[in-house]
């Protein structure tokens, strides 16, 4: 990916940088490109007036929500934010991360996350020039529309940063985009990450091929039919998809069972399948699919998921690793993973750091992201180096 260009324009204000807990990781990778960037870019701009604290050595804001022994919390900052351009990032789904209530370590679930993400917000007091929150996998985001008489937590959600003076908020592979509808007159960006996957599998299959002979991209149910159609549209492949028959007379943890899993689509037998959904829960959907597909005579299967929550643990996709039923699985760094995922055979991470590190260096500019999100002119050229690399 080319760097964006920004001789000219004046950023919106001086750039600040905010790790909710669980995010420090990938807050420092963004840091760290952000300074190498400006650094070798506007270094030259540094008594500029127009520029003051463009070049520094960090973005990061140092904020924290610390704790009662109740469990309650207050957000505070260590340093002023008057003017500043500040971009919080939230991982809500980090229960790798714990606190002390009454002695007991408590790990932190979402609504513990999205507290605390208001906290700091609630901290800045309106000071700030503007104030993006990044949230890869929205709160709430699966609760993205009404069936029954139920709440709708994740608009209330989005709903609520808007009213507290959010001006965009950004986030990754959406269960259902169309939850923007919630706030429309408030900047929201899904971004979806198929260059970084493609890249990856690149990188770590090298003898995969991009050919309708040899691939085929499978939707794991109809919601994700949209990725899998740029997929395939970009890649030239053909494209199946798998219906979930559901028994809506039972309800079982919050929703109907699946009873079967369909098929739909051309012969998949000998060619390799890449299964695009948005995330794993329990993998139980992912692993019966990629059974089934094994019985048609599919070859290898990979799986594309943005956020790996694997809530029920890592023994089923072992098992499946071992029969040679899944291939590999991708996931990105945008939420946590667990030591034991990190190191198993099967599994590769996607490392977004750098593409929010662009994605934000170019709205600190104000600048137009269109070409950020809009990836083919990358994969074009990821394809057309494989096949200069094959010959």
């Amino acid at each position: 990916m080319q760097e964006p260009v920004h001789e000219i324009s004046i950023p919106v204000g001086m750039l600040s940088l905010v790790g909710m807990k669980g995010c420090e990781e990938i807050t420092t990778k963004v840091n760290n490109y952000l300074v190498e960037w400006r650094s070798q870019r506007h270094g030259e701009l540094m008594n500029d007036a127009d520029f003051i604290g463009y070049c520094r050595d960090n973005y990061q804001l140092k904020a924290y929500c610390p704790r009662f022994g109740t469990g309650e919390a207050k957000g505070t900052l260590k340093e002023s934010v008057r003017g500043h351009d500040i971009y919080i990032l939230s991982d809500v789904f980090n229960y790798g991360v714990t606190y002390k209530m009454y002695g007991m370590d408590v790990p932190m679930s979402p609504d513990d996350h999205y507290q605390d993400l208001k906290r700091v917000i609630a901290a800045i007091s309106g000071k700030a020039r503007r104030v993006n929150v990044i949230m890869p996998m929205l709160y709430e985001g699966r609760q993205h529309r009404r069936t029954s008489r139920e709440s709708l937590d994740c608009a209330l959600c989005l709903q609520e940063l808007a009213h507290m003076g959010v001006d965009n908020i950004i986030t990754f592979s959406a269960h259902d985009a169309r939850v923007q509808n919630a706030i429309p007159l408030t900047g929201f960006e899904d971004v979806q990450p198929v260059y970084q996957f493609l890249k990856a599998m690149v990188n770590t299959v090298p003898d995969i091929e991009f050919d309708r002979e040899h691939l085929m991209m499978i939707s794991p149910d109809e919601g994700g039919m949209s990725r899998c159609m740029y997929y395939s549209s970009v890649l030239g492949v053909d494209l199946g998809m798998f219906y979930k028959r559901r028994d809506y007379s039972v309800i079982v943890n919050g929703r109907n069972p699946i009873v079967a899993h369909e098929f739909l689509g051309d012969n998949v037998a000998g060619k390799d399948v890449i299964i695009v959904d948005d995330m794993i829960s329990s993998g139980e959907s992912v692993l019966e699919i990629a059974t089934k597909l094994k019985k048609m005579g599919a070859n290898r299967i990979f799986v594309f998921a943005a956020f790996g929550l694997f809530c029920d643990g890592l023994a089923k996709f072992d098992e499946a690793a071992r029969k040679g039923e899944i291939s590999r699985v991708f996931t990105t760094n945008l939420i946590y993973r667990t030591p034991e995922l990190l190191q198993r055979d099967w599994y590769t991470s996607v490392d977004m750091s750098k593409y929010i590190a662009y994605i934000v260096d170019t709205l600190n500019h104000d600048g137009s992201i269109s070409n950020l999100l809009n990836p083919v002119h990358r994969i074009n050229k990821l394809l057309e180096r494989k096949r200069s690399e094959k010959k």
